[in-house]
Formats: structure tokens, C-alpha cells, sequence
């Protein structure tokens, strides 16, 4: 038995709920017979994936949803073994180069190149170029970036690259010049009610109008989060009330008591135990953005106007520090020991102004 998020996923251009003049778009891009590198861009749970599966049937047919997971091993300059977690078919492979960490850039390189060696097993009957999905390359590191640039140029005869990234700041300008660059902008509001009442009405559920916007809302426009919640809501009760709570991920509500725990005490034996829940989210996968965004939320609930401000700054300061270091812990402890510094500060100021 599916989730609902991927029992409903529409698996053609033709089915999709919203953007539907861009998927007009594609299905001609496609009727011409051959495409570029193509960029795929926009915030998670837009229906980025989505909209690349339906690419691809449109491309080979049904073949593509014959996937296989299948390792794949690649050896640095230093003779270190790398494994990677792909996902293929015959006609595609999808990775997720940043997975390498520091060595991404021997995956691209490779991984790329073993691919543009082998043609279609039947040219005649399909496309002369195989399909190469590269996810979260905004996640991957300038070396890797300009690695795949020189690439992607090389192999152009015989595979097509289709990138995915949630935000194009992080990636280089000569990978975006090659590419033909497609934002996929998150679902307002009204579409995610649309595609939840939808996808109710084929369970055979009755969902309140007030509650489907509550959910909508929540998601902060996240379709994907948006169904997991309404699942999850059925899950623990139905039917479905106006003012029915819903059920927050435990992660969510794990970074908003870290949160508070912050603004508690200021001092360095709570700040080893912030580290410590930090170092836990980031062991269960919660992504560092992610992190960062809903830490920096439960913060500025107790700041003032010029407190907050100070906050956003730091926030922003080390949350690029990030992207330019390799070890993220160091950089989110730094920024609750900065927080906690100026916090501290403010309290002690305020106290002053009152006696």
C-alpha cells in the first residue's frame, strides 16, 4: 500500500494539476525531437521530479518507470572507493552527486562519461541519447561545478543532462548559460486545495473546505508536505473537523523546543546540550536549510524589533558559511553561540533600563 504522494502523482504532462501552460510547454519542446541540458529550478514540493518523470515518458514511454536501484562505485585520485545509490532504467539514470560530499566532483566526472560511452540499445526505435538526472546541484561543491560545465559540453551527442536545484544562487553562471532553465514556482494556496480535494474524493473522504486551507497553509506551500499531512490527519481521525488538529512532523517540533531551550539559558553547558540536539537532527536527515529556517523561527518569537534584525543577520552570515565549508555542525553551533551572546546582552540591557 502507497502513500498517497506518490499513488496520485500524475505520471504524464497531460494530468498535471497546475502549471499547466508550462507542461504545454515541454510537450512541444519534446514534439521537436531533441532538447538541450534543461534546468529544473523552484522551491521542494513545487512538482519539480514530477514534471521531469512525465518529461521522460513523454521522451521513452512506459519503459521508464521499470526502475532498478543499482550501487555504483567510483575510485578518487587518492585510490579511495566512493559509493554511490543510483536509480535507472534503460533509458535514464537519476543521481544524487552531492551524496560524495568533497568527492562529488569524481562522480560527475565519471559517472557522466561512463554513461556517454554507451549507446541506446535500440537507436532506431528511440532517442539516439540517454537521459542523465542530476539532483540537488546546488548542493554541489565549485569544483564539481566546473567539472560538469566542461562535461556536459563534451558529451552532448550522446546524453542529454536535466538538473534539479532548489535555489539557482548557488549555481555557477556557466552551467546556467548551457542549460535551458525552467523555474517551477511553488502552488498557491488555492491549487493545493484543489489537488487535496481531489485526491479525497478518489479515497471516497469528505474534506471541509476551512480545514483543506488550514493544511494548505501549513505546508507553506508544499504540495508534497501538504498530502503527507492530510494522510496523516485521516490516520488519526476521520471524519475531518473544521477545527481538527493536525499532526506535526516530530522533527518540527524537536528544532522549536531546541528553540527554547536557547532562549532559557545562555551558557556553555547549555550550549553543549543544543549541540548535541543538533547533531541529532542532522543524523536523521533534516536538511540544514530546513534546520536553520524553523531554528531561526522559534528564536525570533521572543526578540524585539532590533534584536531581530541582529538574529536574520547572523542567521544569513553563517548559513552562507555553510555552503562554503564542509562540516555544517560547526557553523549552526556558531550561530546559536552568537545568538546566545547577543541575547544575553539584551537581557542584561533590559534589566538595566528597568532599575
Amino acid at each position: 500500500m502507497s502513500l498517497w504522494v506518490d499513488k496520485y502523482r500524475p505520471n504524464n504532462l497531460q494530468k498535471l494539476d497546475f502549471h499547466c501552460k508550462q507542461a504545454a510547454h515541454l510537450r512541444n519542446l519534446i514534439k521537436e525531437g531533441d532538447f538541450p541540458h534543461l534546468l529544473f529550478y523552484g522551491p521542494s514540493g513545487a512538482g519539480k521530479k514530477t514534471r521531469i518523470m512525465a518529461l521522460l515518458k513523454e521522451l521513452y514511454g512506459p519503459g521508464v518507470e521499470r526502475l532498478r536501484m543499482e550501487h555504483m562505485s567510483f575510485l578518487t585520485p587518492s585510490k579511495k572507493k566512493i559509493d554511490i545509490m543510483t536509480t535507472a532504467s534503460n533509458y535514464h539514470i537519476e543521481v544524487n552527486p552531492s551524496d560524495a560530499g568533497m568527492y562529488d566532483r569524481v562522480v560527475v566526472m565519471e559517472l557522466i562519461k561512463n554513461v556517454a560511452q554507451t549507446n541506446q540499445l535500440d537507436p532506431a526505435g528511440q532517442r539516439d541519447f540517454k537521459v542523465i538526472i542530476l539532483n540537488e546541484i546546488d548542493h554541489l561543491t565549485r569544483e564539481a561545478q566546473q567539472a560538469l560545465r566542461r562535461t556536459m559540453e563534451k558529451y552532448i551527442a550522446t546524453c542529454r543532462l536535466i538538473l534539479c536545484a532548489n535555489s539557482m544562487s548557488q549555481v555557477i553562471p556557466a552551467i546556467r548559460s548551457r542549460c535551458l532553465c525552467i523555474r517551477i514556482p511553488a502552488p498557491t494556496y488555492e491549487e493545493i486545495v484543489s489537488v487535496l480535494n481531489t485526491i479525497c474524493k478518489k479515497e471516497g473522504l469528505t474534506l471541509p473546505a476551512e480545514f483543506a486551507m488550514k493544511l494548505a497553509q501549513q505546508s507553506d506551500r508544499n504540495l508534497r508536505r501538504a498530502i503527507l499531512m492530510c494522510e496523516a490527519s485521516k490516520v488519526q481521525q476521520y471524519p475531518f473537523q473544521k477545527d481538527q488538529k493536525i499532526v506535526e512532523p516530530d522533527w518540527k517540533i524537536y528544532i522549536r523546543d531546541t528553540a527554547k531551550m536557547i532562549l532559557s539559558e545562555q551558557s556553555p553547558k547549555k550550549l553543549l546540550e543544543v549541540r548535541t540536539r543538533l547533531y541529532e537532527l542532522l543524523v536523521h536527515s533534516i536538511p540544514v536549510n530546513i534546520l536553520f529556517k524553523y531554528l531561526l523561527e522559534g528564536l525570533l518569537a521572543n526578540c524585539d524589533s532590533d534584536l531581530k534584525t541582529k538574529s536574520i543577520q547572523l542567521a544569513a552570515t553563517f548559513e552562507h558559511r555553510i555552503h562554503k565549508g564542509s562540516k555544517p555542525i560547526f557553523h549552526l553551533e556558531a550561530f546559536v553561540a552568537s545568538f546566545m551572546a547577543i541575547y544575553l546582552q539584551f537581557m542584561e540591557d533590559t534589566l538595566i533600563d528597568l532599575f
